[in-house]
């Protein structure tokens, strides 16, 4: 199916998400092998096809058929259940079983691979499908999260018991997984969880309310509860693994109170538990249960992260196909100065998404493999994307929407969902406050700026760039590492933590993307992006002082074409 316009609303159905995205080839083959890259790219090519037909027609439907509680069966035995509409299930089909996305990082024979898949490979099919559909990604990543998690951190009987189900492509066999730890008192302030458990006859049941549990009928859910007698706060929390069904097969004892109304991801099932003496597990060390669910939730942040960067540049897709196409006032939107601005406005936040996600990801897999450097970067750089990066979203989505104008705004087209979808992302595992402090915190507690400030330096001398631009890199450098030092030093000035934050992660991406430009070699476009990160949200500038970049070469930044270093230059605020 081609993309087509009819009577001038043009309509990117049809289009491929993957081949719509030059920018997309070249990173994969920066970040992955050239024998991973040549194995799995005709499964992005597959994937980039599908998200631009087949399953963006699959989410719009299941966005309005959502899923419904089944409390009991027609002869009164209790079901405890969610009925979902069969589009999304099909969406569960392609992503668990067809394209392993759950699967991948944990077990090898993912399209036939002979090893499990690094970071990049998931993060990246991630990021297409996303493209598609938000609301299923989160049981993706709770699933993916939570088998890290029990390999990590539970007894070896256990995770030999639960892994096969977990990471099996046989989606009637398939147990995803979920993570039930919110509750009305204690959301963010998760000292204050109330859940109860007891050691009843050798068994361990939980009591209590669980406030806002997504994915609500998952086969597996790690909670967090306080033993009897535990101490106070965190420290008192340990981590359980909790099955719907008992050993005997039997429905576990808790029970699906109701589901959430919510204002996005509504093909997804998001609910309210009681926990009535439910069987569960301890999985890890007793009284280390928020520490050890902490791993879950960072992985959660990352794949947060991954997919505000991806509805990024869905919307970059869309916001540039119809500007390419729609004509007014005798001219292509897409040749008009003023959406030259726009456009623009779009694209740098969703670039500096995605070498945020991108880089970390290969940052994870060198952590992965024992490299301590790396553990410290990830402490840092993870809540820094989960800050920034879905807060851009937000933003990107509402700009792209009025691009499209009248027709975006009704929900034939998906800017409405997307736009309601990325609002979660800033809200889901920890809000932007919570997250800000936890950069701060990580920099107090574990020091971790005295590792990313040297990485930063490393990338800038392996980008090699003109002594101008070193020393506008530079400069950026030496004011935020100030502001961050004024923030850690005055208890009062908390209050400027977020604007620190937002300058931390902008440095950080600009600094990626120089040192990718240098790496692609024969572009440098992404150079030219870094420097607008830098002229528009890192150095001091007077906004009535016209533009100080070279104008004339916004089209051809628009236009997604390589540039040469000469021409990336002219990007450098003056």
């Amino acid at each position: 199916m081609a993309a087509t316009i009819y009577r001038n609303i043009p309509d990117s159905a049809g289009e491929n998400a993957y081949r719509a995205d030059p920018g997309f080839a070249q990173l994969l083959r920066l970040y992955a092998t050239e024998a991973e890259v040549a194995h799995v790219e005709p499964r992005f090519d597959e994937l980039g096809a599908l998200v631009g037909d087949e399953l963006e027609q699959l989410a719009l439907t299941a966005d309005k058929n959502k899923p419904t509680l089944a409390v009991r069966h027609r002869n009164a035995s209790p079901r405890n259940g969610i009925d979902k509409h069969p589009a999304y299930i099909e969406l569960e089909r392609y992503a668990f079983s067809r394209f392993g996305l759950a699967a991948m990082s944990h077990r090898p024979g993912v399209f036939d691979w002979p090893e499990k898949w690094p970071p990049i490979i998931k993060y990246g099919l991630t990021y297409l499908f996303v493209q598609a559909e938000f609301g299923l990604c989160c049981p993706l990543s709770m699933t993916d999260a939570l088998t890290r998690t029990l390999a990590k951190f539970g007894d070896r009987a256990l995770v030999e018991r639960f892994f096969d189900d977990l990471t099996t492509q046989d989606f009637d066999a398939l147990c995803q997984g979920a993570m039930f730890m919110t509750e009305q008192d204690a959301g963010s302030d998760v000292g204050r969880i109330s859940t109860e458990a007891r050691e009843e006859d050798g068994v361990w049941k939980l009591y209590g309310d669980k406030w806002f549990c997504s994915n609500a009928d998952a086969g597996l859910a790690m909670v967090l509860a306080r033993p009897s007698g535990g101490g106070d706060g965190t420290r008192g929390l340990t981590l359980f693994l909790l099955p719907r069904h008992k050993a005997d097969g039997e429905l576990n004892d808790y029970r699906l109170v109701r589901l959430k109304d919510k204002l996005g991801t509504r093909s997804m099932a998001s609910g309210e538990i009681t926990l009535d003496g439910a069987e569960a597990y301890v999985v890890g060390e007793p009284g280390s249960g928020f520490k050890q669910m902490t791993d879950m939730i960072n992985m959660s942040r990352l794949s947060n992260g991954v997919r505000s960067a991806g509805m990024m540049r869905r919307c970059v897709n869309e916001a540039l196909f119809f500007s390419r196409h729609r004509e007014a006032f005798g001219h292509k939107l897409v040749d008009l100065p003023l959406m030259w601005r726009t456009l623009v406005k779009l694209m740098t936040p969703a670039e500096q998404g995605r070498s945020m996600v991108f880089h970390t990801a290969d940052v994870l897999k060198r952590a992965d493999a024992g490299d301590e450097r790396a553990a410290k970067l990830l402490r840092i750089l993870t809540p820094l994307i989960k800050f920034r990066t879905t807060r851009d979203a937000r933003k990107v989505a509402g700009d792209a929407m009025e691009v499209r104008g009248g027709c975006g705004y009704i929900e034939e087209f998906s800017d409405a969902r997307v736009l309601r979808d990325a609002h979660l992302g800033s809200i889901w595992e920890g809000t932007s406050n919570i997250v800000a402090l936890d950069v701060i915190r990580s920099i107090k507690r574990e020091d971790t700026l005295a590792t990313l400030m040297p990485y930063l330096r490393e990338c800038l001398d392996q980008a090699a760039l003109p002594t101008a631009g070193r020393a506008l890199f530079e400069t950026a450098l030496s004011r935020v590492e100030s502001a961050v030092a004024a923030v850690t030093a005055d208890s009062r000035a908390t209050i400027d933590t977020r604007a620190v934050a937002s300058a931390l992660y902008s440095v950080s991406s600009a600094v990626f993307m120089a040192w990718e430009a240098r790496r692609i070699g024969d572009d440098w476009r992404r150079l030219a992006l870094a420097y607008l990160v830098l002229c528009h949200r890192v150095l001091p500038r007077d906004p009535l002082a016209g533009e100080s970049v070279d104008i004339d070469l916004l089209p051809h930044l628009l236009a997604e074409a390589s540039m040469t270093l000469e021409q990336a230059q002219r990007f450098m605020p003056g």
